[in-house]
């Protein structure tokens, strides 16, 4: 997540667990820093759209998948490290959003290319930053940040990731790019109902105030 307030963090399921609880813990006993985190995710962001773009060989497809979730584990600890962990900053807010959309663009942005659409795959990395934007901007005019939708980010690299783990079993057996084409269309249109909706939502919001 990042190093916001509670009202500002994303509801994650494998915060309370065992395993996020004690990591974090270690983290931040051992002096890391919750932006530190936040940087590594466009480390392993960056590792995993290498793997997409320049190779299609099945063990970099499932490495490039692995990267992907290891991406999402730093946007869980971060926060954990931040907030549980006592560690918060000033600029948190910054660590918090912006590592976040440099490392969508550039997996769906080198999804797309892998796919053969590229503009498919920019189109996905855009509707990727509305989505956050809208959220964000509903925190500014004094709403709840709004974490709802169909695609929100954890559902994105959950597609993105299932993608993956398919396209290294097609390569093999057709040489086609159909699982990957499949991901970035449906990030691309899950994105959208999801601006629509969450923007849909502020609205009314904002009327009733």
């Amino acid at each position: 997540m990042g190093e916001e307030g509670d009202a500002s963090r994303r509801p994650i399921a494998s915060r309370s667990s065992s395993w996020a609880i004690g990591m974090s813990a270690w983290l931040a006993r051992n002096g890391v820093t919750p932006n530190g985190i936040s940087l590594l995710s466009i480390l392993f962001a960056g590792i995993g759209a290498t793997l997409i773009f320049f190779t299609a060989h099945p063990i970099a497809m499932v490495c490039a998948a692995i990267s992907v979730q290891f991406r999402l584990v730093c946007n869980l600890l971060d926060g954990m490290v931040a907030i549980e962990g006592g560690k918060k900053t000033k600029s948190g807010p910054i660590y918090n959003e912006f590592p976040d959309r440099i490392a969508d663009s550039l997996l769906l942005v080198a999804a797309g290319y892998a796919c053969g659409f590229p503009s498919l795959g920019w189109l996905s990395a855009l509707l990727a930053a509305l989505t956050a934007y809208i959220r964000v901007f509903g925190g500014a005019v004094g709403l709840p940040q709004d974490f709802s939708g169909i695609m929100a980010k954890q559902r994105r690299m959950a597609v993105l990731t299932a993608g993956l783990v398919a396209q290294s079993i097609e390569t093999p057996i057709s040489g086609g790019r159909w699982s990957l084409l499949g991901a970035c269309a449906i990030i691309a249109a899950g994105s959208l109902v999801t601006c629509i909706t969450r923007t849909t939502r502020l609205t009314r919001s904002l009327e009733r105030l």
